[in-house]
């Protein structure tokens, strides 16, 4: 039952946004490494350095959370390779922030190169629940090391928590039809997970900012103590070289979440924003 939970708040988390965050400290260390593999290109015109994405999240008619996700190119390299550091926050809010609080930071250190992630920090306090975690890839060996002397073998080019959501944005959906589904092999919780989301519709959307054009997709959840039915998360995505996730709608068990983007900062490209 733990399982089926954190693969469904992973979902959540990873096909939204880190939903609501304490520094880490991991570390690189590839001094060991070989410097000429040849890894993918990935072509990127959905983001740059700079962009900063912020979130409300309403629990039903509430204001419960906020979270921020940011772009920065970091003075760190692997094997001489550029790297972009992504931060996720978040944090409760007013009534919620009294009895749940919630603080909790998701980084990585993205190869900008081929966007897959070098090491990704994980730490969680939500209401005196604590995670922490540090895991680093070792792509040229298709590895992870999970700290404390433990690794795992992992398929190539595997994604972390953060890393997947931003690697998402860069998928061809130029003819994408309904039904059709993508998936990225990703981590979470220590155990391989592939995120699939599928393609529903083009439609548009309104937002406190306004009217956007956008495409609806569904990742498949599991099913149990968080969602009811398999198809229970929405996320609309802006239809757009962006591919912004603007907004998401999560039916539960125990009510509704929605998460939808209140400011945008430093992005690529235009907005796919309709009329004024």
């Amino acid at each position: 039952m733990t399982t089926t939970l954190n693969r469904n708040i992973f979902i959540w988390m990873t096909s939204v946004f880190p939903l609501i965050a304490q520094a880490g400290n991991g570390h690189l260390n590839y001094t060991d490494m070989q410097s000429n593999v040849e890894f993918r290109d990935v072509k990127n015109e959905s983001f740059k350095s700079g962009e900063e994405l912020r979130y409300r999240i309403h629990y039903g008619m509430i204001d419960a959370g906020e979270a921020v996700l940011t772009v920065n190119k970091s003075d760190k390299k692997v094997m001489g390779r550029e790297l972009l550091h992504m931060e996720g926050t978040g944090r409760s809010l007013g009534a919620f922030d009294w009895f749940f609080k919630v603080r909790d930071r998701y980084e990585t250190y993205m190869d900008s190169q081929s966007l897959f992630p070098w090491l990704f920090i994980r730490r969680v306090n939500e209401g005196g629940y604590e995670i922490n975690q540090d895991y680093t890839f070792l792509q040229n060996k298709k590895k992870i090391d999970l700290g404390d002397g433990k690794t795992m073998d992992a398929p190539e080019y595997i994604q972390d928590m953060i890393s997947s959501f931003y690697y998402a944005r860069t998928l061809d959906f130029s003819n994408v039809k309904k039904g059709d589904m993508f998936t990225i092999n990703t981590i979470c919780d220590g155990e391989l997970f592939p995120l699939k989301i599928k393609y529903m519709e083009t439609e548009t959307i309104h937002l406190r900012k306004g009217k956007y054009r956008c495409m609806r997709f569904v990742p498949v959840v599991l099913t149990g103590r968080i969602f009811k039915n398999n198809e229970d998360l929405s996320v609309w995505i802006t239809d757009d070289k962006n591919k912004i996730p603007i907004l998401a709608k999560a039916k539960i068990w125990v009510g509704s979440i929605k998460a939808e983007v209140v400011e945008f900062k430093n992005l690529a490209n235009p907005i796919a924003r309709v009329g004024k």
